[in-house]
């Protein structure tokens, strides 16, 4: 009786979110973060006393700035953060949805692959320019630019996620003599989703300063036009305070993909490299 208990593997206990996130902790890493962070600090603050203010700020004028857009600009930062979401979750459905067919249709497949690649070859401005001529409301300029942008990542990595599935899967599915359906459901969706989550962790950052650039061009409202105001009035303050605001933004969100990636993909087992 004991042997058999021996013999069983130990059983994982409830995790929490900052474990499902960062796995085992790692200190040396995190120290290097805060070591940075404070030599950047440190630097800005000794070159603010050497040059004048519409150079290099001052990190506390910095963080006052940072301060006044959550009791300010708030809506300016939600009227972003919804615009992100709606583009980021229409790429995915849509780009997923592009992939599948890729790597199910093979009929479809060398037709739906030149327009990705073609989609991918076009630089980022020239959508915003053609956005521009082509619409007049800025909240379809904006969606229209990020979901050309970010589709094609979604249908190209889940179509190379289908490639990549494993042969012997395949054939161990297809002899219950499932439908096209249930194969769908039960073996690449699942099998997919590491791609998908994989590729939203790749472009969200990518994906933020597209819409930064978008407002700053064709748009009245959000932060990139904020940004706008603050240059043209020379608030070079306000400036670095929205800098630090999307580069501490794009770390939540990091974050926030790395949880859901965690608690979603559970069931596969971890490989360390030793």
């Amino acid at each position: 009786m004991s042997a058999s208990r021996e013999s069983e593997p130990p059983r994982r206990g409830s995790k929490s979110l900052w474990r499902l996130t960062f796995g085992r902790e790692d200190w040396g890493d995190r120290i290097a973060v805060v070591v940075v962070i404070v030599l950047i600090i440190a630097a800005m603050e000794i070159g603010s006393r050497f040059v004048p203010d519409y150079i290099l700020p001052a990190p506390l004028a910095i963080l006052e700035a940072l301060v006044q857009f959550f009791t300010h600009d708030l809506g300016q930062i939600v009227v972003t953060l919804l615009r992100l979401a709606m583009a980021v979750v229409f790429s995915m459905l849509v780009g997923t949805l592009i992939g599948a067919l890729m790597g199910m249709l093979p009929a479809l497949r060398p037709f739906l692959s030149s327009l990705m690649i073609i989609d991918t070859g076009i630089p980022a401005l020239s959508w915003m320019l053609i956005a521009i001529f082509w619409f007049k409301d800025a909240e379809i300029r904006i969606f229209f630019i990020l979901t050309v942008i970010l589709l094609p990542f979604y249908a190209m990595n889940v179509h190379e996620g289908i490639r990549a599935l494993p042969k012997d899967w395949l054939e161990m599915v297809e002899s219950f003599r499932p439908s096209r359906w249930q194969v769908l459901r039960y073996l690449i969706t699942p099998h997919i989703a590491a791609y998908i989550l994989l590729t939203t962790k790749s472009v969200i950052g990518y994906a933020t300063r597209m819409v930064i650039f978008a407002e700053l061009i064709g748009a009245t409202v959000g932060i990139g036009t904020r940004m706008g105001l603050a240059e043209a009035t020379f608030r070079i303050d306000q400036v670095f305070a929205w800098t630090v605001f999307l580069v501490a933004l794009n770390a939540i969100l990091q974050v926030l993909v790395s949880a859901a990636e965690k608690r979603l993909l559970r069931w596969r087992p971890e490989l360390e490299v030793r």
